[in-house]
């Protein structure tokens, strides 16, 4: 945590933050002990030297390049425990991926990252609350995170859902959140419910649009870390049907 960080938070929120915060290993650190041969499984991780030389773009091309990979069926092969056993003491992420507890879109597999590459809330919907945030704010401003990518997807069944006003126990109060992305979408046109797929899209789309909105609006530490060049927010939407990701303008 940088030193202008630290003077904007309380003393006592400081001390919560460190507690959490990633532990540095002697090992992780030791690239040398992390390379091995060209066909063999991957065993490195990031470390904290390679999260403090990742730039927001660097970690966006990571993501972009990543899935392509997937898409392509080129995913890389790992080798799963050493990585747990790299990432035991300490973690660095490049980037944090909010997306939809949608089954269809784990993100780490639609990326193709590793363990310890990224942190990944997920919510119905992809939207933001304090709890979210809270979370984020944790992973960037604390964890050094670079990049918090919005991951909507077509055929969301909770925008289905918020379309069609669904009433479910306390699913209602989370479909609400979907219901301002709705309101704003006017220039569709036919029936506005999940039976319209034209629709449907767009607002999966304008509710990614409004989640990044709403995490500078509503959080001062996220924006403030945008606005020094230290993290970037992007959305994008991934496609069910053929796994590729499309990052927003």
């Amino acid at each position: 945590m940088n030193l202008s960080l630290r003077s904007a938070l309380p003393s006592v929120l400081i001390a919560v933050l460190l507690a959490f915060a990633p532990v540095d290993s002697a090992d992780a650190r030791d690239s040398s002990a992390r390379k091995g041969k060209a066909d063999a499984p991957i065993t490195a991780v990031q470390t904290k030297d390679s999260q403090a030389a990742t730039t927001p773009d660097m970690a966006l091309k990571l993501l972009q390049e990543g899935n392509a990979r997937f898409v392509d069926g080129k995913m890389l092969k790992r080798d799963w425990n050493a990585q747990v056993a790299a990432t035991a003491t300490g973690q660095y992420p490049h980037s944090i991926v909010l997306g939809c507890i949608d089954s269809r879109v784990p993100p780490e597999i639609v990326f193709d990252q590793g363990i310890g590459d990224v942190f990944a809330p997920r919510i119905a919907g992809n939207f933001v609350n304090t709890d979210i945030l809270g979370s984020m704010e944790f992973a960037a401003a604390a964890a050094g995170s670079k990049l918090i990518v919005v991951l909507g997807h077509t055929e969301c069944g909770a925008v289905k859902g918020a379309c069609d006003a669904v009433e479910l126990g306390n699913l209602t109060q989370t479909l609400s959140n979907i219901s301002p992305a709705i309101y704003a979408v006017r220039d569709v046109a036919g029936d506005r419910n999940s039976k319209n797929a034209a629709f449907v899209d767009a607002v999966a789309h304008m509710n990614v649009r409004m989640t990044v909105k709403n995490i500078l609006d509503r959080s001062t530490v996220l924006a403030g870390l945008v606005a020094k060049g230290d993290l970037k927010i992007v959305g994008a939407m991934h496609d069910i049907s053929t796994g590729v990701v499309t990052f927003l303008d």
